[in-house]
């Protein structure tokens, strides 16, 4: 049987592993999404410049102002297309890392919170007589501060969504925009 402060010893030192491992996971998960934002960014440079060149060698050969403009008008759409998809891409990336950094909160505070609640019932057991009010009392400040955390974790989620959902339907919208734009001309 382990004396009070030794208890308290022991959960402050699992308290820190834990926060170190909260950090250690959101921290990946960040340079993650970093990763392929940058990785996505230098494709679409490289895309970009190379087919800016192969442009720019066809309205260079054309004939006449009239073959020019046609060029230069089919150019569009296929640009759009690509605009769009890589909007979407970065929508997806930053929608997966977004998701992928809740998940490894919520798995590490979890965690956590499991190690609380068993060191609260461990000491609660150890406590001297006459303090079961305290105990009472702090188990219940424990379960109103995880009611608050599963509450924001909801909200957060549900914020999350939204933002994905308005980011999908105004990609559509520019979609429906540049189709009706290159369809004109």
């Amino acid at each position: 049987m382990f004396s009070i402060p030794e208890q308290f010893s022991n959960a402050t030192k699992a308290n820190f592993e834990s926060q170190f491992a909260i950090f250690s996971a959101l921290t990946n998960k960040a340079f993650e999404g970093v990763e392929k934002f940058v990785d996505l960014n230098l494709n679409a440079a490289k895309a970009s410049l190379e087919e800016s060149s192969a442009t720019a060698k066809q309205l260079l050969a054309a004939k006449d102002p009239q073959e020019f403009f046609s060029l230069a008008t089919a150019q569009a759409q296929p640009a759009a297309e690509k605009t769009l998809a890589y909007g979407r891409h970065l929508a997806s990336i930053a929608s997966s890392t977004g998701a992928e950094f809740s998940k490894a909160a919520e798995t590490q505070i979890a965690e956590t919170n499991r190690k609380v609640i068993s060191l609260v019932d461990e000491v609660s057991k150890n406590a001297p007589a006459g303090t079961e009010n305290a105990v009472a009392a702090f188990k219940s400040a424990i379960g109103n501060a995880n009611a608050g955390y599963e509450q924001f974790a909801k909200t957060a989620k549900q914020a999350v969504e939204s933002l994905e959902s308005n980011l999908n339907q105004a990609v559509s919208q520019f979609s429906a925009a540049a189709t009706k734009a290159t369809a004109k001309k």
